[in-house]
């Protein structure tokens, strides 16, 4: 990747790196499933460009994707992340569609591969797993420059690859999404029979293996898990359930949209012009098949940020 140039400096300048920015941040957001430590690592690699000989940078999207990748890396691998990640603390952060973050999303396999749930299932895999998924499926790097930015063969990288495909694959069991006018229908239920407390429709919105995941609002220190429909319906009968012991923790009375989150349907709760939760759901075969409830405030932070900028239309619910 790397060769003297004689080339002028100035095409490597501060410019070049900006340009690149919102695609190292969508592959660090990807490898990492948080928003904070996606900026940090993009801004860790600006720190290495600045530093670097780049007269001798023959591809500069290439070096620093490089950079990137083995940064993220190194932060999957830190005692730090190890250790969230077998105390099961670890969740997705949700970003709203519209963010740059999100990258890519022009196939099925990069839409795929920035979902809640697929980022949550990504977990299984090892950091390499994950790392050669993401270059290949969400990126489409060939197997020989996958090799070249991790350093490892390319026979091992597709060995990585058929492992995470086959991990992921087993624990999607569901066929395809729906469309976008049934997925909102599909959620609209899912309030109302919450609201109201019906617990046979709420079943019957879920698959037979649906699971939740809540963060607890980040009160718990670790998100709690949910793994059949009448457990996930009493969480949502519970959850959405408007008291005044609520509203005076979150401040007010919010109003709930709908909205796209991670390129999937998902509702959130606003206060004023901040976002203070967010539902979001994955929907396949006609139902749903996992709900993700985030409250947690240092996980919207970047969400609220993105909705601040946004002009979403009328709430579901103007007064909860």
């Amino acid at each position: 990747m790397v060769r003297v140039d004689g080339t002028a400096t100035d095409r490597f300048d501060t410019t070049r790196f900006e340009a690149s920015r919102n695609r190292l941040a969508s592959l660090a957001y990807r490898l990492l499933g948080s928003a904070a430590d996606a900026e940090d690592a993009v801004q860790d690699a600006f720190l290495h460009w600045q530093a670097a000989d780049r007269g001798r940078i023959e591809v500069p999207e290439a070096w620093l994707t490089k950079v990137v990748t083995n940064l993220c890396l190194d932060r999957l691998r830190s005692a730090r992340a190890r250790r969230e990640r077998a105390a099961g603390a670890w969740m997705p952060e949700p970003l709203l569609d519209g963010d740059p973050m999100l990258g890519p999303a022009d196939t099925f396999e990069q839409r795929e591969s920035v979902s809640l749930a697929v980022l949550t299932l990504m977990e299984r895999l090892s950091p390499l797993e994950r790392a050669v998924y993401l270059l290949r499926e969400a990126f489409s790097y060939g197997h020989a420059e996958i090799a070249e930015i991790l350093e490892i063969t390319e026979s091992a990288s597709q060995q990585h690859l058929h492992r995470a495909r086959r991990r992921i694959t087993a624990a999607r069991r569901h066929g395809g999404g729906v469309d976008p006018a049934s997925a909102r229908r599909i959620v609209e239920e899912f309030l109302a029979a919450a609201s109201s407390g019906r617990t046979e429709r709420l079943v019957a919105l879920l698959t037979d293996d649906a699971t939740a995941i809540s963060d607890g609002a980040g009160l718990t220190g670790r998100p709690h898990r949910y793994d059949s429909p009448l457990r996930i319906a009493a969480l949502a009968r519970a959850g959405f359930k408007p008291t005044d012991a609520k509203r005076r923790f979150v401040g007010g009375a919010p109003a709930i949209h709908y909205a796209l989150v991670n390129g999937g349907p998902a509702v959130l709760f606003v206060l004023g012009d901040g976002v203070v939760g967010a539902v979001a759901f994955d929907i396949a075969d006609g139902r749903i098949a996992s709900v993700h409830g985030i409250a947690a405030p240092a996980r919207l932070v970047r969400l609220t940020e993105v909705w601040r900028r946004s002009e979403p239309g009328s709430p579901l619910i103007a007064r909860w």
